[in-house]
């Protein structure tokens, strides 16, 4: 018989403001027993990271309280529990890891004083006692060569490297519950899979009970066993995961489940080519010594060929480092390279900055993380037209205004917004202002860098719509790149895979996907597939 070690029943959470009150999550019911994994899922802003910092009682109190509700952690009450209370439990019994381990780690303290900290407060290890354990819990993660990290910081680890360091914190001392937050949103495909198989086999060790936040419903039916669907501070379904899932009630599941990225490209892949570059390299110096002398480098792109025409996708895949954005940069001559590159028939290569300009207007980039790549002090109206003053384009303020209003009519964003600023909007549409910065300049050649990839699914789905609507609209030739295969699949006449700097296999989308070559190519799909291909298995059967 299992037993029950988290019940929440009607939990309620507000924040109140100077002059307003928020409602963040209202009436939200569910339990939790030992050894399960419970997934909540939603869109960003439904409630999910809000009910989770609750149970450890983690929330900006008193900004924040509960009008409503009880939460039972092994029997006792959490909230209202005092501070020692709270002491005891949170990173002992219960602990969180969040989506962006860069900024949970502390980026001046090396890696193992800070699992020593963990451990010496709550089990008051210290010593050679605390650095075995620490070494235990990084090699239990999967960290090589566990000693020679021990003194490294956060910016000299991976993302996947200081994600399994986040675990191995949380781990530390063998936790009751362990709570998950996105933690594999900012991860590639195969990292992630890497990082989800290691928490199954924690979980199996350990016999703890996960509540695993995301927003990534495939993640969902590899982990999960039940699942928790929320929306507007409200759990809508809740069941096992193939209940859910196969036979969904609510309308707002309904649609989460359809809100992936559809259809395939359907043209003839014969054209003349816009952009095309051949043999390109970008070493970077590696310096040592009292004079800084170059004693190797670095090859972040080694020896890539590209051809993109009009109207066509090229997608760029790959793990973390193999030299994606990289290669990217150096086509738009952000970054120096050498080979040829080529647009519109003119050598790129060996023009200064002021020959280039009149092409800049024409070869334009869309970054992953929307809201660093706008200015937080300048309005949508000012972001928009930054490229047209630069530029010189569109003549009068008025006609100048008139180029911003429907460059935003033409990413789905109400004009009226041109007066507001980054921070008061949502995830996608401040990605749609993004594309409409880029779009406002009439370009032919676009870098998309892990557009969708900070984005929800159903967000995501929007977005994919969009890209492809204005590249049948305008001819326009994209270079997207991406950890996202799904999405990838989805938009791209071709794919080249990178490892490493160099191409491991390119070719056609419907050839490399049903039929790659190349075991690196192979482990990427099967990462990314994994689940679908077993469930159109099921089906078929």
């Amino acid at each position: 018989m299992t037993e029950t070690l988290l019940e929440v029943r009607d939990l309620g959470v507000e924040f109140r403001t100077p002059g307003r009150t928020v409602t963040a999550v209202r009436g939200a019911s569910f339990t939790l027993d030992k050894g399960e994994t419970l997934a909540l899922v939603g869109e960003s802003g439904s409630g999910k990271s809000v009910t989770a910092l609750s149970i450890p009682q983690l929330l900006p109190y008193p900004l924040a309280h509960h009008p409503t509700g009880s939460i039972r952690f092994a029997g006792r009450e959490m909230i209202g529990a005092d501070e020692r209370t709270l002491r005891s439990i949170r990173g002992d019994r219960v602990t969180m890891v969040f989506q962006e381990p860069m900024t949970s780690l502390n980026p001046l303290h090396h890696v193992e004083r800070q699992i020593t900290e963990v451990l010496q407060l709550h089990k008051g290890l210290s010593g050679p006692a605390a650095r075995a354990r620490v070494l235990e819990l990084l090699q239990l993660v999967g960290i090589r060569d566990a000693e020679k990290r021990l003194g490294a910081y956060p910016h000299e680890l991976s993302g996947g490297q200081r994600q399994r360091v986040m675990i191995a914190m949380a781990l530390a001392n063998e936790p009751d519950l362990f709570i998950a937050d996105e933690p594999t949103t900012a991860l590639d495909v195969t990292i992630q899979a890497q990082i989800l198989k290691l928490v199954n086999e924690l979980q199996r060790r350990f016999g703890m009970a996960i509540l695993f936040i995301t927003h990534d419903l495939t993640i969902v039916r590899k982990i999960a066993d039940r699942v928790c669907v929320m929306t507007s501070g409200e759990i809508v379904e809740q069941g096992p995961v193939e209940d859910v899932f196969d036979r969904p009630q609510h309308e707002y599941t309904k649609r989460l489940l359809a809100a992936q990225p559809k259809g395939r490209p359907d043209r003839p892949l014969e054209s003349t080519p816009l952009l095309t570059g051949s043999d390109i390299k970008v070493y970077f110096p590696i310096k040592a010594g009292l004079l800084r002398r170059t004693v190797d480098h670095v090859k972040a792109v080694d020896g890539v060929s590209i051809e993109l025409a009009s109207g066509r996708t090229v997608g760029v895949v790959g793990e973390s480092g193999s030299g994606k954005t990289t290669l990217g940069l150096a086509l738009l001559r952000l970054i120096k390279s050498t080979g040829s590159i080529r647009f519109a028939g003119e050598e790129l290569q060996g023009k200064d900055a002021g020959t280039l300009r009149p092409l800049r207007r024409q070869m334009q980039v869309v970054f992953q993380d929307p809201f660093a790549s706008l200015s937080p002090r300048l309005s949508i109206g000012q972001i928009v037209a930054e490229g047209l003053s630069i530029h010189k384009l569109g003549g009068t303020p008025a006609e100048r205004e008139k180029l911003i209003v429907a460059a935003l009519e033409e990413v789905g964003l109400d004009p009226e917004s041109r007066h507001r600023y980054p921070h008061e909007f949502s995830g996608g549409q401040r990605q749609r202002v993004a594309i409409a910065r880029a779009m406002v300049l009439k370009p032919r050649f676009v870098v998309l860098d892990e557009p969708t990839s900070a984005l929800d699914v159903s967000v995501q789905a929007q977005i994919v719509d969009l890209l492809r609507a204005l590249q049948a609209r305008h001819g326009l030739a994209y270079m997207f790149i991406s950890h996202d295969l799904r999405v990838v699949r989805a938009l791209a006449d071709a794919v080249i895979v990178l490892r490493n700097g160099k191409v491991v296999e390119q070719g056609p989308t419907e050839r490399i996907f049903a039929a790659p070559r190349e075991d690196y190519t192979k482990a990427l799909i099967a990462a990314a597939f994994e689940l679908e291909t077993a469930r159109e298995g099921v089906t078929a059967t």
